[in-house]
């Protein structure tokens, strides 16, 4: 639910501990798991990012990935790089108050775990959300997932103080590197989120609510199976426009995330985020500015059109 505050000294001292006890970051995965953790169920569930008097201005991130096929080592590398997300965000003041979710994706069609939900964490125990996760790597074959299922969950499973107090949209980003069945399907949902559908529900229709309340986004990571494909690229670019983003670094994933968290909040702008990257050490510059350059004339757009008194010291609009 957000309280807490995040500790590199404690992600660090966990880590210390696995490397000496060769002990796993997803030991629940690696001990031979095939049913979701109690903690990620979907099952009635609901996902909240709340204020409080610690964190009075949330803002909700949550990223969801495919762990099918190719894409299943994606939380290792979002779980190794976690602290860089974090010091972005938090030190170089790219949103107030964030408030971490992860999940995963698989296929409800065929897979035994094709739905896993944490909770919005302000703290360490977004790292052991991540720990917690299946790393099933099945799917189905067809060159789709069950990405709607999730984007159902985000949108009618989820409240955020962020949008019922301030009418400010969260940011979602997904994954992946498959396209999206055409439906949510009424079966599905009553299984795994046990939600009682009369229908099924038209991707679009669910796309157009989620994207009402949340900054959505697709990320298409060079390595996958799909990287580079056409069709995958214009089939979210058709529901989400210039959202869908291809990375040719998969491990640029953590930076692309805090920097289009830091645009839309307009807290940066694309130049400035990268020069924090440059002074952070990482490599991940080339692939962050390629993924990002189109963001960031739409986040510059923005700006010029609104009057000189909303603009910061920094020349940067924060609303």
């Amino acid at each position: 639910m957000g309280s807490g505050a995040w500790s590199t000294d404690v992600y660090d001292a966990a880590d210390r501990y696995r490397r000496a006890t060769g002990a796993s970051a997803f030991s629940y995965s690696d001990s031979g798991a095939r049913v979701v953790h109690p903690a990620l169920d979907p099952r009635g569930a609901v996902r909240e990012s709340r204020d409080s008097a610690e964190h009075p201005q949330s803002t909700p991130v949550a990223v969801l990935f495919d762990v099918t096929g190719s894409m299943g080592h994606v939380p290792r590398v979002l779980q190794a790089k976690l602290p860089q997300l974090l010091g972005l965000l938090l030190r170089q003041g790219y949103a107030r108050d964030p408030q971490i979710m992860f999940g995963a994706i698989g296929d409800a069609t065929c897979d035994r775990v094709p739905l896993q939900v944490g909770q919005f964490e302000s703290d360490n125990r977004m790292d052991d959300d991540l720990g917690r996760i299946v790393l099933e790597g099945g799917g189905g074959g067809q060159m789709r997932e069950s990405y709607e299922l999730a984007l159902y969950f985000m949108a009618r499973r989820t409240i955020t103080d962020s949008w019922e107090k301030r009418g400010r949209r969260g940011y979602l980003f997904v994954i992946g590197d498959e396209l999206a069945y055409p439906q949510v399907k009424a079966g599905e949902v009553s299984r795994l989120v046990e939600d009682d559908l009369r229908e099924d529900v038209p991707l679009r229709q669910i796309v157009d609510e989620v994207t009402r309340r949340w900054d959505t986004y697709y990320l298409l990571p060079a390595g996958s199976h799909y990287s580079g494909n056409r069709r995958v690229l214009d089939f979210w670019r058709d529901l989400l426009g210039q959202n869908a983003l291809e990375l040719d670094d998969l491990a640029a994933v953590c930076e692309t995330i805090a920097l289009t968290v830091g645009l839309g909040e307009q807290a940066i702008d694309l130049d400035q985020g990268l020069r924090d990257l440059d002074r952070a050490g990482s490599s991940a510059t080339g692939t962050v500015s390629k993924a990002l350059a189109r963001l960031d004339g739409r986040a510059r757009a923005e700006v010029s059109e609104l009057p000189a008194s909303r603009t910061t010291g920094r020349g940067v609009v924060r609303l």
